[in-house]
């Protein structure tokens, strides 16, 4: 295995290297133009919920006019050569009137989250004259990083990670995940010499806070026991689940793995440039490959399905995983089965919704995102 980490931006999509594996390109096109059709339908519906000001959904929620606008932007039938529609702008615009003078973007809490997605949105629209905000974003995400106790060790089990700030007094893996999506793909306008030196995060602390995340004894200095079958899976943080705990025989109790979370980590330990022959990796992929389904969130039902979808995407397109390997040796194209699923599941309006409310995945405006932006992800990534 080995990691495809040529994650360029370039014409205002993310393009990714896409996988040989010795397939036909052929037996992808049908999907291609079916995806692109959904992606299509799926950003006309995004635009009719436009609000007047630029925005979409909740005003006190940035992170959702990003989620839209990325997703617009990556729009393979989007032409890049002409100035981009007006409603992308105006969104674009209400969006940067939204970031405050310690360079976060957000309008009152869940700072982090919508900084994260801020950042990626601008990267998406690749325009010069943003690089001196996301810069500033981006210092404002790496400030956010946990060093409780004594300065610059780990003596507490939250620090390295990056939480939503404000009464949430703890990391998670979650924010975690998307504030290192973010700093990664911009730290090349961080390294331009333009612009001269920037802070950097503490990827090494990072990396230790998403270790403490995995259900992995030798690598994990947090957890006390692990049960064989949530081995190399992720929890929330150090010491909870959204998986709940299970009683092992001899009385420990163990937190469950649960499938968005072990994506996000998978991708975690990816952008902190961990070996693919590291453990942690290993045992991971192991896990997902042991309980891959798309029929639910494994470990959460259909709570946060749609983020699922979207995790599992970014990570295996990032990792180079073109086929999953199930126990029983078999082996699965997740994108084909993925992409399929999701073009049979959207409306007649274009939208996407999830049943289950948990995690605001009700909000058609934030589900289609997640969908759309899968589905570009997915465009990309198979042979045409």
């Amino acid at each position: 295995m080995k990691f495809i980490f040529s994650l360029i931006l370039t014409s205002s999509v993310l393009v990714v290297t896409p996988p040989a594996a010795g397939q036909q390109q052929s037996e992808y096109l049908s999907l291609r133009l079916e995806m692109e059709r959904a992606i299509r339908k799926g950003n006309a519906f995004l635009q009719s919920q436009q609000e007047k000001e630029g925005l979409w959904g909740e005003k006190e929620t940035p992170a959702l006019t990003s989620l839209v606008l990325a997703a617009m932007m990556r729009d393979p039938g989007l032409d890049y050569t002409k100035p981009h529609p007006k409603h992308i702008e105006r969104g674009f615009d209400w969006l940067v009137q939204q970031q405050k003078d310690d360079g976060g973007i957000y309008v009152k809490g869940l700072a982090t989250y919508n900084t994260s997605s801020a950042i990626m949105a601008l990267l998406a629209r690749d325009r010069e004259e943003d690089r001196p905000m996301i810069l500033k974003a981006r210092e404002f995400l790496i400030n956010q990083q946990t060093d409780w106790g004594s300065k610059g060790t780990a003596d507490n089990k939250y620090d390295g990670g990056i939480g939503y700030g404000g009464t949430y007094a703890h990391s998670d893996m979650s924010n975690t995940y998307l504030a290192i999506e973010a700093l990664y793909h911009s730290r090349q306008i961080a390294k331009d010499n333009k612009v001269g030196k920037q802070p950097e995060l503490n990827w090494k602390a990072a990396l230790n806070f998403v270790s403490r995340c995995q259900n992995k004894e030798s690598t994990n200095d947090q957890v006390t026991a692990v049960s064989k079958e949530d081995e190399g899976g992720f929890v929330y943080f150090p010491g909870d689940s959204k998986a709940g705990e299970k009683e092992l025989p001899d009385g420990r109790t163990a937190l469950r793995s649960y499938g968005s979370m072990s994506y996000a980590g998978l991708l975690s330990l990816i952008y902190a440039d961990l070996d693919p022959n590291d453990e942690r990796v290993k045992s991971v992929l192991r896990w997902l490959g042991d309980n891959y389904t798309l029929k639910e969130n494994p470990g959460l039902g259909q709570q946060g399905l749609y983020y699922y979808y979207h995790a599992m995407t970014k990570s295996l397109v990032a990792a180079g995983i073109d086929q999953l390997e199930r126990p029983d040796g078999s082996k699965v194209d997740w994108r084909k089965e993925l992409g399929r699923l999701l073009v049979s599941n959207q409306s007649k309006d274009g939208s996407w919704v999830n049943e289950n409310s948990r995690w605001w995945e009700n909000d058609d405006i934030l589900v289609t995102s997640y969908v759309v932006l899968t589905l570009e992800q997915l465009y990309y990534s198979i042979p045409e």
